[in-house]
């Protein structure tokens, strides 16, 4: 079985940018004693912008990409240090992966790098993964890493998914701006949270917030993957979370695991264009888990390709996401055409506009 784990900058860097030595003490220490006891565990941290800015003494956060990218190229290998070191005292081997929103966007990528941590953890390696921000070219592409933890565990199928920060957990309110903000212990349903007031406030050096904490437990929910939020700033609440103590707010997983082709689809392939369809094709995609036919299909929005996913579109409201069998133009030319039209004029073509096993809901 393997548990991951995500450290946010909060708990990686204090807010003047230096290592926040005796929490990567005291996590390194609970990740060991996990490993020995037979658990696979993988790491998936933030940190290595703000360790780039304490060592080249930067007064200010990066804000141009190639400022970002310079200072993770230089806090990167002193971050991985950082574990390697305090996991080699505990006799665990470490193992650096960096990724990119493309490792998980391009199919191949994405199964490519879940056969290397496959083999790491065959190896009984504890993998310390980051984002490869100096390749990377959106800003911090994965939200403080919240995202690339969740992608992580849905990859590897893991039993548990814990984000660890520097709150008990998620609150009623920001309980850094409401003091009588209650902690959430449980979360059965996401909707429930619509109530709520979640916020976006992180540390000094973060990206993220709760809000895409929740996400990415959402994101893991939907895998079957329970997800716990808490405190890593206090002793034992990695191992307590593990173990199923009452620690930070816990997320049920979904009774129904979603086949990993369908979850990458819905969180990793990024949409190339729209297209728009009929209120009964929008129905029988709801309702009867049907395909898509060209018939149903009023309309096409940007440039894409055979194979590429698209956005699928009624009266301005996504109804879902697939792999589309034509490409844009294509698709122009035979909207609102029956099957038997569709052959004339395209021969030999698929029959569906998008086929039902390569689609999803939204």
């Amino acid at each position: 079985m393997t548990v991951v784990a995500k450290l946010g900058s909060s708990i990686v860097a204090d807010d003047d940018g230096s290592l926040h030595s005796s929490v990567l003490d005291s996590v390194c220490s609970q990740v060991a004693e996990l490993h020995h006891a037979g658990e696979n565990v993988v790491l998936v941290t933030s940190g290595a912008i703000a360790r780039g800015m304490r060592l080249m003494d930067l007064d200010r956060r990066p804000s141009t990409i190639d400022e970002m990218q310079a200072a993770s190229a230089v806090g990167q290998g002193s971050l991985f240090r950082a574990y390697e070191e305090r996991l080699a005292r505990e006799d665990v081997h470490a193992a650096q992966v960096l990724l990119t929103s493309f490792d998980m966007s391009a199919r191949m990528h994405y199964l490519n790098a879940r056969q290397t941590l496959r083999r790491l953890l065959q190896w009984r390696a504890v993998p310390v993964i980051n984002e490869n921000d100096t390749t990377a070219t959106d800003e911090i592409t994965f939200g403080d890493n919240d995202f690339l933890s969740a992608q992580v565990a849905i990859l590897l199928e893991a039993r548990l998914l814990v984000l660890l920060t520097d709150t008990a957990g998620l609150h009623t309110a920001d309980p850094r701006l409401k003091p009588d903000a209650a902690l959430i212990e449980e979360v059965e349903s996401f909707d429930e949270l619509e109530r709520f007031e979640i916020g976006d406030r992180t540390s000094a050096f973060g990206s993220g917030g709760m809000r895409s904490k929740v996400a990415a437990a959402e994101m893991a929910s939907a895998a079957g993957i329970g997800a716990v939020v808490c405190d890593g700033t206090v002793p034992g609440s990695f191992l307590a979370a593990t173990r199923g103590e009452r620690v930070g707010t816990r997320f049920a997983s979904h009774p129904e695991r979603t086949p990993s082709f369908k979850l990458w689809l819905r969180y990793e392939k990024p949409s190339q264009g729209k297209v728009v369809v009929d209120e009964g094709a929008a129905r029988v995609l709801r309702d009867q888990g049907s395909s898509l036919l060209p018939v149903g299909v009023t309309g096409v929005e940007g440039e894409f390709a055979a194979g590429d996913a698209v956005e699928i579109v009624c009266n301005g409201d996504v109804v879902g996401k697939g792999i589309v069998n034509y490409s844009a133009a294509e698709l122009g030319r035979i909207k609102g055409l029956k099957s038997g039209e569709v052959a004339e004029r395209i021969p030999d073509a698929a029959e569906e506009a998008v086929h039902r096993n390569y689609f999803v809901l939204t």
